[in-house]
């Protein structure tokens, strides 16, 4: 008897585990449509997560969340740590590209009609991990503690303040007080290392299990054999390799992207000097534009409905496919949705200030 026969005895006795039922509860026929990998992007996030979840946690060896040692310690980080510099880099790159996916899975999602009827619930947990994931990346880009994050923190507590009967409660609870004071990097650091990430994890395992109770919505395409039988194939190993060939392209990228385009640190805050550009990240250039295009009540009732129509979304489209002759309607309304947020993204992007 070999070495691993008997520790396949040894395990086996204790953990009386069948592998053909194993095999079976885990190897779930896959839509055949998942073989193009761009409607495989749904792991993406996921794996660009626990990416987040690992660098993360190297850097809070050395992340000392205080506005006297904050600075200081990203900078010993970037500076002097061993291979500090890759990790900031990797968890920089790594938040970029996972609200990137976000948002290209929550358009796929759409697009292809897969949040219609009975999968209206998964739709509005993916919504609320839309939500999650942009809060992420608001309160990762804060505890830096630079000029501009420090500023741009600042901001957003004013835009949670104006809106109406709540803001002043949000303003407070964001920072802890009226204004910026001591005790605001504290919270952001506790809802970017636990609230936040914790309730990632929950909101995953309830999308994760609604999609295992009602199978992955099945796609067909005008190039397909009519008469073919066989419409699915293996998670394992078919669908799975394919996941692992997409992390392992995601983890060279990252690793490129760190070792060329570091992230830079830029002077420290200073809460007496208002830089005269203050700029969000990316992801947050849409709304910055639009509340410049409006004022302010108008722009944060106009965003709050806009996010409630996303969530109603699978409602709203159903009575529209009900009471109209234009089934397909959603598609021209997205199309219309994503060229307005994209023409906002790069006025914001582009335009002096």
């Amino acid at each position: 008897m070999t070495t691993l026969t008997r520790l396949g005895t040894w395990v086996g006795e204790r953990l009386p585990i069948d592998p053909g039922q194993l095999r079976e509860l885990t190897n779930e026929p896959v839509p055949y449509h998942l073989k193009r990998w761009w409607f495989a992007l749904g792991g993406t996030p996921a794996y660009l997560f626990v990416i987040q979840i690992v660098t993360g946690i190297a850097l809070a060896i050395y992340y000392r969340p205080s506005a006297d040692a904050a600075y200081e310690s990203v900078r010993f980080i970037s500076e002097e740590a061993a291979f500090g510099w890759y990790l900031r880099g990797l968890h920089k790159w790594g938040a970029t590209l996972m609200i990137a996916a976000v948002i290209l899975h929550q358009l796929r999602v759409y697009f292809t009609g897969a949040y219609r009827k009975p999968r209206e619930i998964n739709w509005m947990v993916g919504m609320c991990l839309l939500i999650c994931t942009l809060t992420l990346g608001f309160t990762g880009y804060s505890l830096v503690y630079e000029q501009l994050s420090y500023w741009g923190a600042t901001v957003g507590a004013n835009i949670a303040g104006s809106v109406p009967f709540v803001g002043d409660f949000m303003r407070t609870a964001m920072l802890g007080g009226d204004s910026y004071n001591e005790h605001t990097l504290p919270r952001f650091f506790i809802l970017h290392a636990a609230v936040l990430p914790v309730t990632m994890i929950l909101l995953l395992v309830v999308h994760i299990s609604i999609i295992r109770l009602q199978g992955v919505t099945e796609l067909h395409f005008d190039d397909e054999d009519p008469d073919e039988k066989n419409k699915t194939f293996s998670f394992v190993p078919d669908h799975l390799l394919t996941e692992l060939s997409i992390g392992l392209m995601l983890m060279i990228a990252l690793s490129f992207l760190a070792t060329v385009f570091p992230p830079v640190l830029g002077p420290r805050a200073d809460p007496l000097v208002t830089p005269e550009v203050i700029k969000p990240e990316w992801f947050f250039y849409v709304a910055f534009r639009w509340l410049k295009l409006f004022s302010g009540t108008t722009a944060i009732l106009s965003m709050g409905l806009v996010v409630f129509v996303m969530f109603a979304w699978p409602f709203i489209d159903e009575q529209i496919r009900k009471r109209t002759r234009y089934p397909e309607a959603s598609v021209w309304i997205g199309i219309v949705g994503v060229l307005a947020i994209i023409v906002l993204t790069v006025w914001e992007a582009v335009v002096a200030h």
